[in-house]
């Protein structure tokens, strides 16, 4: 009676140290929407079945052949449902075999050891991968409890116990690793497609809503001259706007067929260059704004990354002087080129509104995106001397991140 009683001490300190080295299972919630079951969980629930048939009908060494027969068939039904109940399952299967276990040692009979209750491996390692982190720590709790159970009443030695021990822990913890294997590459899925999500934003907000600002000018501006009878301006007026939405319909149509195409980190929209800056002093200035663009410096052999991000800065800046800056009359436009980075400066003499000052929209935010991804900087504000500024410096070897 001392030595079981030493024993099982020796095993309770066993589980201590256990428990800490474990620590405390994070309080998550269970893996939602588990894999529907499938004729391979029917499969594995008729092996054990009949493997525990099999045992009952040809093992001379096993007793209590009924029980035996009934507790196989219990691990069988337990596999059944083990992802969408696994500390319900888990607490059948090894509850079963604890019960079993105090029943033969207090009628002190032989122990009843099933090839085929070795299926409780697989419910260890579902109730790891699918259930909740509480329902993790109350399952860990009835396998140590019906582990330390079958240790003392069937005792082989200490190494034998150890075995049993590490070989239930790898299987709780390779759920855990499966899980959150799976967790990560959800994560990582997420990232992309929130990537995704930024880069189609972006662009829509760059060439979209830029096209869309200008009709919006150029049809406040033809509803003007058609009130003071002067046709030619208002034709002047719907001609800017029809190019306008045809720009638009054209990048749509190529942001929609890169999309559809699936290719990976798809070019929304062809890359600019540097002479592509021409367009605006061309195009941008409308009645009353006047556009200059000044290019110097080294300028040549810039990555297209760049380039499109300054293309898209200046047209994004100016936008935002049509819809925002009041009394504006001249764009300033300056690139320059030098030997580690490339700087542009886009300046105007008009006026914010309280409320442009105080909450930046997308346009802002989505430059700065830009600039970022290439390890830049970016500055926009107001100038001490009126008007606005917005300045972005983009270093030239800087590889994406």
């Amino acid at each position: 009676m001392a030595f079981r009683t030493i024993r099982g001490l020796r095993l309770l300190r066993m589980l201590e140290s256990v428990r800490r080295a474990l620590g405390w299972l994070p309080a998550e919630a269970g893996v939602e929407d588990p894999p529907a079951r499938a004729w391979r969980d029917w499969l594995l629930a008729a092996v054990v079945a009949g493997v525990a048939a099999v045992e009952v009908l040809l093992r001379d060494d096993l007793s209590w052949r009924p029980l035996s027969l009934v507790l196989g068939l219990v691990l069988a039904l337990s596999t059944l449902w083990r992802r969408t109940q696994p500390l319900a399952m888990a607490t059948l299967g090894f509850g079963s075999i604890l019960i079993v276990d105090l029943a033969t040692a207090l009628t002190h009979s032989e122990p009843v050891i099933l090839y085929s209750s070795a299926v409780v491996l697989v419910l260890v390692y579902a109730i790891f991968r699918w259930g909740s982190g509480p329902a993790a720590a109350l399952g860990l709790m009835v396998v140590l409890a019906e582990w330390l159970v079958a240790t003392i009443t069937d005792y082989s030695g200490l190494a034998d116990a150890g075995g049993g021990l590490i070989v239930l822990l790898f299987f709780a913890a390779l759920g855990l690793s499966v899980r959150y294997r799976h967790i990560a590459g959800a994560q990582q899925l997420e990232g992309v497609r929130s990537h995704e999500r930024e880069t189609l934003a972006r662009e829509l907000h760059d060439t979209v809503a830029h096209h869309v600002a200008a009709i919006t000018i150029s049809a406040q501006a033809g509803r003007v001259l058609a009130g003071s009878n002067d046709l030619s301006g208002a034709a002047s007026s719907l001609a800017v706007i029809e190019e306008e939405a045809s720009r638009a319909l054209a990048e749509m149509r190529l942001m929609v067929g890169s999309l559809r195409r699936g290719r990976d980190n798809p070019t929304m929209l062809p890359p600019r260059s540097v002479a592509d800056f021409d367009e605006f002093a061309a195009a941008e200035g409308g009645p009353g704004l006047r556009v200059e663009v000044t290019c110097r410096g080294d300028l040549d052999d810039l990555r297209p990354s760049i380039a499109t991000a300054l293309y898209r800065i200046a047209q994004e800046s100016i936008t935002n002087v049509h819809r925002h800056a009041r009394h504006a009359t001249r764009v300033e436009v300056l690139l320059a080129g030098g030997t580690e980075s490339v700087r542009l400066s886009i300046t105007d003499d008009g006026a914010r509104a309280l409320s442009t000052l105080r909450a930046p929209g997308y346009g802002l935010v989505g430059m700065a995106e830009r600039v970022a991804l290439l390890g830049g900087s970016l500055e926009a504000g107001p100038r001490p001397d009126g008007g606005w500024m917005v300045q972005a410096d983009i270093p030239r070897q800087r590889e994406l991140k």
